[in-house]
This record gives C-alpha cells, structure tokens and sequence, in this order.
C-alpha cells in the first residue's frame, strides 16, 4: 500500500483518505458480526435518524480481530510510529432517511473513567454514564482519528466536510470562522477506505439527501498516559490482533 505524502497530508491538511484497507468480503464480515449484536444494551442509541453503539469494541469484542487487519496496522505504524493504542470507539448508522446533521466542531474531549480534579483538565461532562473531559491541549494534538466507511459516502449521504488547516490554530470556536479566508472540502470516501484525520480539525456533516446509508467506525488513539488517578473509559493494544 502506497503512503507517499499521506503523513505530510495529515499534518498539513489535517486529514487523509486511503482507499482499499478493506476488501468487500471484509466489509460484509464486520456488517455481520454487527447485525447479530443485541441492540437493547444502555450503550446504545436509537433515535429514528441515528444508530450507534459506544464502546463499539467493548459491545462487540468479535469485531476487533476484522478491523485491524494487517492493512490498517501498518497504515498505524507506517503514518504514526508505535506505541499507539485505542482509547475510543463508535458506531454510526446514518439510516437512508435520516435527517440528522452536525454542525462544525473540534473533538476537544477524551473519554475517561471518572470525574476528578486535575490541573489541566476541564470541564467534564457526564452523557449516557460516559465521562469526559477536556485535557491539555498537547495531548489532544498528539491523537488522531481513523474513521472506517462502511458504505460509499459522498456530499449526499452525510460526508464529513472540513475546514483544511484548522487543526493547526489551537481552540478554534465555530462561530469564529472567518469564510473570506476559509475553504471547506468534502471528504468522499469509498466503501473499505479510511479516513484519518486530527481531532482538532473542524468538521461537519450533512443531511442524507439520496436515499443510502453512512455506516462508519469511529476510532480515536493516544499515545500518551493520562494522570495516574485518570484512566481511559476503553483501551485497546491492538498490535495483538491478528486474522
């Protein structure tokens, strides 16, 4: 697998695509194993225009082995060294008729297991019994997210759209978007490719507007310790995983 410029990519632009880290056979695999999962778990939502599971990993431990195959551990180590690990994982089903949408934002916080004062990190939140919180800015710069397309997504069915270079000016509140200098570009990507991009990049998504599915694992890694008192609500060494 070619990942010439893919590194330089990501820290210039803030994201990448690379297409293909998943064969069709693979795709159906993972769509499997989801579809004989019991839904009626408190991890998971169900509002008419959005399905997901958090701690997708967790709920679905069977998963795990399809989705880090030897294409995406090497995209790991090649763009980002060892010594990477999990720290987040989701689920989203943007049904066909869903109207649901994001409006532009940061991923400014981690999920962790418990609400404790420490200097550098706040304010927490408290959704559906998940802590989290948001920490030094350091930390966060040194994450990054792979998001795995289930299905073909383009401008029509909810893709990210994105502002390039927005992860390299530090907190950058949405309402603060200068759009005389700004450009926005959607990020299309093809049934079994990736996208990686930094937590700090803005991002959106829209309505579905033709009718298809967005399915997309959401995965987000550190290579950093937290606080001795704080842990990770989830944490994963993948580098085991082997088909």
């Amino acid at each position: 697998m070619d990942l010439t410029g893919k590194e330089k990519e990501i820290n210039e632009v803030g994201f990448s695509v690379i297409s293909d880290v998943y064969s069709d056979e693979e795709v159906k695999a993972i769509l499997s194993v989801i579809s004989n999962v019991d839904t009626t778990k408190e991890t998971f939502r169900k509002p008419d225009d959005l399905f997901a599971i958090r701690q997708f990993l967790k709920e679905i431990p069977e998963a795990t082995a399809l989705i880090f195959n030897n294409r995406l551990k090497n995209i790991i180590d090649q763009l980002f060294g060892k010594g990477y690990f999990l720290v987040k994982s989701i689920y989203f089903d943007k049904p066909e008729n869903s109207n649901w949408f994001v409006s532009y934002h940061q991923d400014l916080t981690i999920s962790v297991d418990q609400k404790i004062e420490i200097e550098g990190f706040g304010p927490y939140t408290n959704k559906h019994n998940q802590f989290a919180v948001q920490p030094p800015l350091d930390l966060l710069t040194g994450n990054f997210t792979i998001r795995i397309h289930l299905d073909d997504t383009n401008v029509e069915n909810g893709a990210l759209k994105v502002i390039p270079d927005s992860h390299s000016k530090g907190i950058y509140r949405p309402e603060t978007i200068n759009w005389d200098t700004e450009t926005e570009l959607t990020c299309t990507v093809a049934r079994g490719g990736v996208m990686i991009m930094k937590p700090l990049l803005l991002h959106s998504s829209s309505r579905t507007t033709n009718h298809k599915k967005r399915r997309v694992i959401h995965l987000e890694f550190s290579n950093q310790p937290l606080p001795e008192e704080l842990q990770w609500s989830e944490y994963l060494d993948f580098g085991s995983y082997e088909l």
